[in-house]
């Protein structure tokens, strides 16, 4: 049988400072093949290019990952500032209709960092431009030095909540996670269920209520390091499995009305 695709979203990327590229972390597509057992797919965020149901027809999951574009305030009924950093105005145009339509149908997608953050805008809710502004919050953005393993080292617990689908994924309330953003939640949308917070308060893991498929998202990076971590090895996994569900008992190709 034919593994499952999974769709991951690119980033727009200059190399040289003038070639434009449509970019995927090696470690997004490692995840997805090794740990959740599925065909990664880097999909080009850019309407131009592709659309919502194309996609739908095409993967049967999505990764959505992060990126150093966010999302753009807009999109939340908030003016732009310096504080909101950059934009990807193509990514904004692909992914919040396709995490919509995910929602709907049941189809698995995976929110991380960004994508954490799509999820939670494309329900409704609105995010923070710069989490270590905020009065009693820590500075949850990458170390500027070091290397790699020092970046996406783990720097702090998540408390779940007893029972949700976070602790019955982890086996545990408490869970120690990498953290390299610099947005976050500031109101959830309509049905976002925040199931995790880091210590100053911050969100960091949520799902949809009453959505009939996978919808876990978290703010920090389980693809590193996600086939030996405890954390990211069960999160991925459920992922994959989610998605051959879906492959198994795909229904005929979606057309959205406009």
């Amino acid at each position: 049988m034919a593994r499952p695709v999974i769709g991951i979203i690119g980033n727009s990327h200059l190399i040289n400072d003038q070639y434009l590229t449509h970019a995927g972390g090696h470690m997004n597509s490692c995840a997805v093949s090794n740990v959740s057992k599925c065909l990664p797919l880097i999909i080009p965020a850019d309407p131009a290019l592709v659309s919502v149901e194309d996609l739908l027809d095409t993967c049967d999951g999505f990764l959505l990952t992060g990126g150093r574009p966010n999302v753009h305030p807009e999109e939340y009924g908030e003016e732009e500032t310096p504080a909101h950093g950059a934009f990807d105005r193509g990514r904004d145009a692909v992914v919040l209709p396709l995490i919509r339509a995910c929602v709907e149908r049941g189809q698995p997608i995976l929110g991380v960092c960004r994508g954490f953050q799509e999820v939670n805008v494309a329900l409704g809710g609105t995010l923070y431009p710069e989490i270590r502004d905020l009065p009693g919050r820590s500075n949850h953005r990458m170390p500027p030095d070091g290397t790699l393993e020092e970046k996406f080292a783990l720097r702090h617990k998540v408390t779940l909540t007893e029972g949700g689908p976070f602790h019955r994924l982890f086996g545990a309330t408490e869970v120690m996670t990498n953290t390299l953003h610099g947005q976050g939640i500031k109101l959830p949308g309509q049905r976002i269920v925040i199931d995790g917070y880091a210590p100053d308060g911050t969100p960091e893991a949520i799902y949809v209520r009453g959505a009939p498929g996978f919808t876990l998202s978290v703010q920090w990076h389980p693809e590193w390091n996600a086939g030996n971590d405890p954390v990211s090895r069960p999160l991925f996994e459920a992922f994959g499995d989610a998605a051959r569900d879906w492959a198994m008992g795909k229904r005929a190709p979606v057309r959205l009305s406009a």
